[in-house]
C-alpha cells in the first residue's frame, strides 16, 4: 500500500498531524457521501491519534467486515471496546464501537421515561419498526451516541478525542438535517392527529374534535388497519412526554458541533459527484458556522511510470499493432497505461476545479490502494498517507 502523496493541484495543505495533536479539538467528524472511505479514514485517524498519545474513541457506522475485523470488532457492539495491538507507548488509548441504532434508541427511551412507560414503548410494535428503519433514525441516533460519549468523556476523562464516522446516507447533509427532520416529524400535523384521541379521550374527543378529524381517523384506520393505527397512537401517546427531551438533546448536540472543539473533515473521492457533494457540505458548514478542518480526497490514482505520457504509450501500442508483432503483453500493458493516464488526468482536472472554487479550504490527498484494508498495519499506512 503506497503512502507517496499523489500528484495534485496546488492548494492549502491540510495538516492532519497538527489537527490530531491539537488538545483543544475533542471531536473530529468524518463526513461525506457514501462509498468515499469515511469509515476507513475515521479508523486511520483514530489509530494515528492514539499512537501519538491521545485517548481516542472511534464511533463507526456499519463498517465493512474487513475493516471491523482489523479493529477487532467482530460483531455489532454498542459499547466502546479496547482495540488490541495498538502501540500505546506514548500514553494513548484507543477504543472503538459500531453504532447499534435500535439499542441506542432503546437507551434513550430507558433513560428518559419511567420504567413502566419505557416498557410500554419498547414493547410497542410500531416503535420496534420505527427504531429499526424509520428514515433519518440512524443519523439521529449517531448524534445521540455522540452526545453520550461526550458526556462520559467529560465526566470520567475516559477520552480526550472522539472520532465520528457519519452514516452512509444518500446525501452527506442527512447527518446535519436529522435533528431538524425529527423535530418536524414530532411537530407535524400527522403526529398531532394521531395524538388527538389519546389526549382528548372517549366522549370528550367527539366534543372537541371536528367531524373532519374523525373522518381522517377513519381514513387512517382503513389505510393502516385498525390494529396498526392503535399501535401508532399508543406509541405516540407514550412518547408524548419525551418529545421535549428529544428536541432538547438534538439542540445540545447540534450546538456542540458548532464549537471550536469540533473539527469536520469532509471526505470525498476524486470524481465529480463526490466532490460536488463535498462542495455542498463545505457550503453548508459555512452557513451553519461549523468548523471545517479540511477535505480529504481519497483514492487518487497515480502513474507508476509517470515519465511515460498517455499519448506516447498510445503511440507505442499502435506501433506494435501496425508492425504485427507478437509482443501482445507489452501492447496490453501500454494500453492499460493509456487508460490509467486518462483516469489520472480526469481526476486531476476534477480536483483542480474543486480547489480553484474553494481556495480557502485545506486539502490532503490519499493515493488509491491496490488492496482492501485487512489489518491495523494497513490502517497505519493510510494514516501516514493522510499526514504526508
Amino acid at each position: 500500500m503506497a503512502t507517496r502523496k499523489p500528484s495534485a493541484p496546488e492548494h492549502p495543505q491540510l495538516d492532519i498531524d497538527a489537527l490530531l495533536a491539537n488538545d483543544e479539538v475533542g471531536i473530529i467528524v468524518c463526513c461525506g457521501s457514501g462509498g468515499v472511505g469515511k469509515t476507513t479514514t475515521a479508523a486511520a485517524l483514530g489509530i494515528r491519534a492514539a499512537e501519538a498519545g491521545r485517548k481516542v474513541v472511534v464511533l463507526t457506522i456499519d463498517p465493512a467486515r474487513r475493516l471491523a475485523q482489523s479493529l477487532g470488532l467482530t460483531e455489532l457492539d454498542n459499547t466502546p471496546r479496547p482495540v488490541a495491538d495498538v502501540d500505546l507507548a506514548a500514553g494513548g488509548r484507543l477504543d472503538a464501537m459500531m453504532l447499534d441504532m435500535k439499542r441506542t434508541f432503546d437507551e434513550v427511551v430507558e433513560a428518559h421515561a419511567t420504567p413502566e412507560k419505557a416498557a410500554q414503548i419498547l414493547a410497542n410494535p410500531f416503535y420496534q419498526a420505527v427504531s429499526s428503519s424509520f428514515a433519518g433514525t440512524q443519523e439521529y441516533m449517531a448524534m445521540e451516541k455522540l452526545g453520550q460519549l461526550r458526556t462520559q468523556a467529560e465526566r470520567d476523562g475516559t477520552w480526550d478525542l472522539i472520532v465520528v464516522d457519519t452514516p452512509p446516507s444518500r446525501s452527506a447533509l442527512d447527518f446535519l438535517d436529522a435533528p431538524k427532520r425529527l423535530g418536524s416529524f414530532l411537530d407535524g400535523r400527522f403526529v398531532r392527529l394521531l395524538m388527538a384521541p389519546a389526549k382528548a379521550g372517549g366522549r370528550a374527543y367527539l366534543k372537541v374534535f371536528s367531524v373532519g378529524v374523525d373522518l381522517a381517523q377513519r381514513t387512517l384506520s382503513r389505510v393502516l388497519g385498525g390494529q396498526m393505527l392503535q399501535d401508532v397512537q399508543t406509541f405516540v401517546a407514550a412518547l408524548d412526554t419525551m418529545f421535549g427531551g428529544f428536541r432538547e438533546r438534538a439542540d445540545v448536540t447540534y450546538a456542540l458541533l458548532k464549537e471550536d472543539t469540533t473539527a469536520f473533515v469532509v471526505v470525498a473521492s476524486p470524481d465529480r459527484d463526490a466532490l460536488r457533494e463535498a462542495a455542498f457540505f463545505v457550503a453548508r458548514l459555512g452557513d451553519e458556522g461549523m468548523p471545517l478542518a479540511g477535505v480529504v480526497v481519497n483514492r487518487l490514482q497515480t502513474l507508476g511510470a509517470a515519465a511515460l505520457s498517455g499519448s506516447r504509450a498510445e503511440d507505442g501500442a499502435e506501433q506494435l499493432a501496425e508492425d504485427d508483432r507478437e509482443d501482445t503483453l507489452t501492447a496490453a500493458l501500454l494500453s492499460l497505461h493509456v487508460d490509467l493516464a486518462s483516469t489520472v488526468a480526469r481526476q486531476h482536472a476534477v480536483v483542480t476545479r474543486f480547489a480553484a472554487s474553494h481556495p480557502e479550504v485545506e486539502i490532503t490527498t490519499v493515493a488509491a490502494s491496490a488492496t482492501d484494508v485487512h489489518d491495523l498495519d494497513d490502517l497505519r499506512e493510510i494514516g501516514q498517507a493522510l499526514a504526508v
